[in-house]
């Protein structure tokens, strides 16, 4: 069953991906990926083709290709295979928070890395020193309470929905 003959009113899923895309925009998200999230998001089934996504949101194909590239980088989507078919199908998954924030937390020990080497090649006395070094402190408190937390999801999520 396509996502089309559900029993939805179409104005009202346009209203929300609408909504949800400006509030991703907002947030520092590209616009055509978050239309693409917010799509996928509110789909009944997680899941939907290149052709459904141009034909909901009215874009290009190559706008559903760059949007897709995106969130899969940021790793907010995946694309499958269709069985028998070439066609892919791109899905959100439940978890698309917690494996977006997981990579995040890779992003971050490298910038951590980086900061690292420029409190010792700038000289932590130095004022630029000094500020790199508060933003490293940062990071670094913010990683450990971001670990506990996501452990105290998964017990939350698992207790709430299975």
């Amino acid at each position: 069953m396509t996502e089309s003959s559900t029993e939805r009113d179409p104005e009202a899923v346009s209203r929300f991906v609408e909504h949800f895309a400006a509030q991703l925009v907002e947030a520092g998200m590209p616009r055509m990926p978050s239309r693409v999230f917010g799509a996928l998001l509110a789909s009944d089934t997680g899941t939907l083709t290149s052709a459904e996504l141009g034909e909901q949101l009215r874009i290009s194909p190559a706008a559903v290709s760059g949007a897709v590239r995106y969130l899969a980088q940021v790793h907010m989507v995946s694309r499958e295979r269709e069985p028998g078919s070439r066609r892919e199908r791109y899905r959100v998954h439940s978890d698309q928070w917690y494996e977006a924030l997981t990579n995040r937390e890779a992003i971050i020990k490298r910038w951590e890395d980086a900061l690292r080497d420029g409190v010792a090649g700038l000289g932590a006395d130095t004022p630029a020193g000094r500020r790199l070094a508060e933003t490293l402190a940062f990071f670094e408190f913010i990683e450990r309470d971001v670990a506990e937390m996501m452990e105290r999801w998964r017990a939350y999520r698992e207790e709430r929905f299975g």
